[in-house]
């Protein structure tokens, strides 16, 4: 009989080597070492994306306004993610919280740069956004690759991950997930920003 010690020291090891993804077993990205990954206390890389309609937004820029909550989306892995598209609208739903907070919500849509454009007015066109709120494309993995959040596996894009960054460009907050779920709620973000 199995020790409850050694049953947990199992599973830590069986996850180590895959995750979890909708029932299915799919091999981690060995390239992504977690020590890699944007953690609080980090300062965080400045980055300038584009709208889908060219206007040019930086972390840098948003941070002379106040903190800056980043939402990295997982883009277009051959279809529109429905766990994303209701993250978006939660926080969406609480953007008079956020604006109280005097925090800016820059949400990163990644992928290829073969249609990337289109496909995000397809994510964002039901959506109205706040003017605290910015959806910006990430054409080809720069800003992803750059914050080590590339999901470098057939039908991924970026790991869906949050972080809420104060204006001295620390991390306060992180959330990074390793599967589809796992996303990061708007209350738990707000109660980042209030500490």
């Amino acid at each position: 009989m199995y020790s409850l010690e050694l049953a947990r020291s199992l599973t830590v090891s069986i996850l180590t080597l895959f995750l979890v993804q909708g029932g299915n077993l799919c091999a981690a990205d060995p390239a992504t070492k977690e020590t890699d990954l944007p953690a609080v206390g980090d300062t965080a890389k400045d980055f300038q994306l584009a709208t889908p309609k060219g206007e040019n937004v930086s972390l840098s820029e948003q941070l002379k306004k106040g903190p800056v909550v980043l939402l990295v989306l997982r883009g277009y892995p051959e279809y529109q993610c429905p766990v994303c598209t209701r993250q978006v609208g939660q926080f969406i739903a609480n953007a008079a919280k956020f604006k109280k907070a005097k925090a800016s919500v820059v949400m990163v849509y990644p992928g290829a740069a073969k249609d990337l454009e289109k496909r995000a007015d397809e994510f964002i066109r039901d959506q109205s956004l706040p003017e605290n709120f910015y959806f910006l494309v990430d054409p080809d993995y720069k800003f992803t690759n750059a914050y080590h959040l590339r999901w470098d596996a057939k039908r991924e894009t970026a790991y869906p991950s949050t972080f809420v960054i104060g204006t001295d460009d620390k991390i306060k907050y992180a959330k990074i997930s390793m599967t589809h779920r796992g996303r990061a709620d708007a209350k738990e973000v707000l109660k980042a920003l209030d500490e």
